[in-house]
């Protein structure tokens, strides 16, 4: 079964998190000073509101000579730059697509000091505040060590036909950020890029001293106002980042402005990574009601879609509440927060799929039809199902793609398991999350606490037994099933790329051997 619902799809274009308006750009050199070396390849992708519009490339004669490792590292030989125009013959197209745009390179000093220092040899000014993609990497991937080109490549095993080509390399940057835009939401692309692009100004009532103990690392923040009220929680990999984002001078967010002005202080849970950081702030959301939160409070009631069959033999789809405590039948679909959601959805599968707004239930009296046809059917939105046109297997062949990508994730483990989350650079936020059925049940820090869940390790090479104590303990939360909990643990534990990328092991676990025997 498919999860594409889970935002899992491949990203097509950049988070809007990014500037609406990049130039992803990168040179070849013959050497590695500025002031002295000169550029013999520029290539460019040129991104607008997340779309890639277009890509650029010139060879650029140097009038210097090319050394020999930069042949051999680049494969650029003299013979490719002969005919190729001088800097300067290029420099008015090369500076109106950089114009209006934020500059983006990998090692962005690098490439942004070459581009300058020709243009003033061109008799141009040019200044730029570039937004660098090593440091996006380190600041959104901080588990990995190595953020160079090479490392990103190999880390998300992107595709590259010419290393060291400017086009190429171009292109990596391009890819490293779409898959940068699958994985995080818009708001930590866009802190992540703020941070690296300015420094927002704090919040009257907030001392700097706040901000500055504030860790460069995944967990979850807390925003108070001078009498200790609760007014946020939120989330990030990068802590620091991501609560300077809310003090934003554009103030994008009505709901930040807002806030900005109430906090005075601010408080912090780290965690070893973006998982236990998700996990934390949904359950802490709930626990601690904050004032300026609200997407994430608890549900008493999920809706689902429910499928059966008409006597003439179409499938009908109908929308119900479900019973929490075992939202995973096999004929349901979809899990949503309110009859309008799921209907929306609808509306949105039958334009998709030219389902029948009739067998739907969007239209008129669906179990009624008289053989008379839709009004979609009169557009030729609809082929006909509802007046015997098309027949029921056509039909229900497209109904079911349609909704099996909706289908609930069944539990692919026999058992509970336990999730290790390590965080590789400190040990001492590591930690044990029990989950059972979708159902997220503790965080633990002693291996033995397992047996007061009534649960035993099933394998023969146990974690660690001891786990130093996180700075504050999780909540225990209700068993009773979670919609927030379970998208974050089925986009985690069902993709394991994401699982690998944020170091999470899974264990197997058994009912205890003393309840066997009882």
């Amino acid at each position: 079964m498919q999860l594409n619902w889970l935002d899992t799809e491949p990203a097509t274009s950049l988070s809007s998190g990014f500037p609406d308006k990049l130039v992803l750009l990168d040179c070849e050199t013959t050497g590695g000073k500025a002031v002295y070396h000169r550029i013999i390849e520029i290539g460019l992708l040129v991104i607008e509101n997340g779309v890639l519009i277009e890509k650029w490339q010139s060879f650029v004669d140097p009038q210097v000579a090319l050394p020999p490792f930069i042949q051999r590292l680049t494969g650029i030989s003299p013979a490719m730059l002969v005919g190729a125009p001088e800097f300067r013959d290029i420099a008015s197209v090369l500076l109106s697509k950089l114009e209006g745009r934020t500059l983006v390179a990998h090692n962005a000093r690098f490439d942004y000091s070459f581009l300058k220092n020709e243009f003033e040899r061109a008799g141009i000014s040019y200044n730029a505040k570039p937004l660098c993609s090593v440091k996006f990497s380190r600041n959104l991937y901080p588990q990995f060590k190595r953020h160079g080109l090479s490392h990103i490549i190999e880390r998300f095993d992107l595709s590259i036909e010419n290393r060291h080509r400017a086009l190429d390399d171009a292109e990596m940057i391009h890819q490293f950020f779409l898959k940068s835009s699958a994985l995080f939401p818009d708001q930590e692309i866009q802190a992540t890029c703020e941070s690296i692009l300015k420094r927002p100004t704090l919040p009257v009532k907030l001392d700097a001293k706040e901000v500055e103990k504030l860790p460069a690392s995944a967990g979850v923040y807390y925003f108070y106002d001078d009498k200790g009220t609760l007014l946020y929680v939120g989330k990030s990999v990068h802590i620091r980042n991501r609560v300077l984002s809310h003090f934003s001078s554009d103030h994008k967010n009505p709901k930040d402005l807002q806030m900005s002005s109430k906090i005075a202080h601010i408080d912090f849970t780290q965690t070893a990574s973006d998982f236990g950081a998700q996990i934390h702030e949904s359950n802490q959301i709930k626990v601690l009601s904050p004032i300026y939160n609200r997407r994430l409070r608890k549900i008493k009631k999920l809706y689902q879609f429910r499928t059966d069959t008409d006597k003439q033999g179409y499938l009908r789809l109908g929308i119900e509440s479900i019973d929490t405590e075992n939202p995973a039948a096999d004929e349901q679909f979809g899990l949503f927060r309110s009859p309008r959601q799921a209907s929306k959805k609808i509306e949105r599968l039958a334009d998709q799929y030219f389902l029948c707004h009739k067998l739907l239930g969007l239209e008129g009296d669906s179990r009624n039809s008289n053989g008379n046809p839709c009004f979609r059917a009169q557009l030729n939105k609809c082929f006909g199902a509802c007046c015997g046109r098309e027949s029921a297997d056509i039909y229900n062949q497209r109904m079911q793609t349609a909704l099996k990508n909706y289908q609930i994730k069944l539990w692919p483990y026999p058992n509970a398991i336990l999730v290790e989350e390590r965080d590789a650079q400190n040990p001492e936020l590591s930690c044990f999350h029990l989950v059972d059925r979708w159902r997220y049940l503790a965080r633990l820090t002693l291996i033995e606490d397992l047996y007061d869940y009534g649960f035993q390790l099933s394998g023969n090479q146990p974690p660690s037994q001891i786990l130093n104590p996180p700075q504050q303990e999780e909540p225990q939360t209700e068993s009773r099933f979670d919609l927030d909990v379970y998208f974050i643990l089925v986009r985690f534990l069902v993709d394991r790329d994401r699982a690998a990328m944020n170091n999470l092991q899974i264990h197997h676990l058994m009912r205890r051997l003393e309840e066997h025997c009882d």
